[in-house]
């Protein structure tokens, strides 16, 4: 039997619930061996600045804790320039010869995968495997195009979870309670750091 490994990448700006049970449905579905989860550094495509990686970092060691075959993977953080998906599905290929890799992505994610650096190699490199979205219903209408370019794709099932790092920064920024949306001991990080908060 090959190594089944998975990679999971993302800011991680916070890490929130959604992440981790996006973690343990890949897990459990692809029968993975272990899963990277890959903070990202220097994101080329991003318009805001991320939140400095040591507490990205910090913040996604703690949150996926409980899970026993996730490991963070700080390889990208500390890569100078761009962080660019195809350069560590390569690194991780080259280190694990005999292994098969899935990339663990969102559905919005996979809709503009075409529009990522070396794509090509990304799709002949991984088995993409697609996480459902909330919003879904957004993105109908784009799939039968750019979805045909994904030689092996993989649909996870998981329930539906409307949470994004987008609204969890806005709700810390209210200083709303978001104990509902991270786990206890991330809350506590960003309260001990003062992430999010105005300046």
């Amino acid at each position: 039997m090959r190594p089944r490994i998975g990679i999971f990448g993302g800011a991680f700006d916070p890490p929130h619930w959604g992440h981790v049970a996006l973690a343990q449905a890949a897990l459990a579905q692809l029968q993975l061996d272990v899963l990277y989860i890959i903070p990202t550094g220097q994101a080329w495509h991003k318009a805001r600045t991320l939140t400095p990686a040591h507490h990205r970092v910090a913040m996604a060691r703690l949150a996926f804790a409980d899970i026993a075959q996730a490991v963070v993977d700080t390889r990208e953080v500390e890569r100078p320039g761009p962080s660019y998906t195809a350069d560590t599905l390569q690194a991780i290929q080259t280190e694990n010869p005999s292994a098969q890799l899935y990339l663990i992505i969102g559905w919005d994610q996979a809709l503009a995968l075409t529009t990522w650096q070396r794509w090509q190699d990304i799709v002949q490199l991984a088995i993409i495997c697609v996480a459902p979205r909330s919003d879904v219903s957004a993105f109908q209408g784009q799939n039968d195009t750019t979805l045909a370019h994904i030689p092996a794709i993989r649909h996870l099932q998981m329930p539906l979870m409307p949470l994004s790092a987008t609204q969890i920064r806005h709700e810390i920024a209210l200083k709303h309670p978001i104990n509902a949306l991270v786990s206890e001991s991330v809350v506590r990080y960003i309260d001990h750091h003062h992430l999010y908060r105005p300046a």
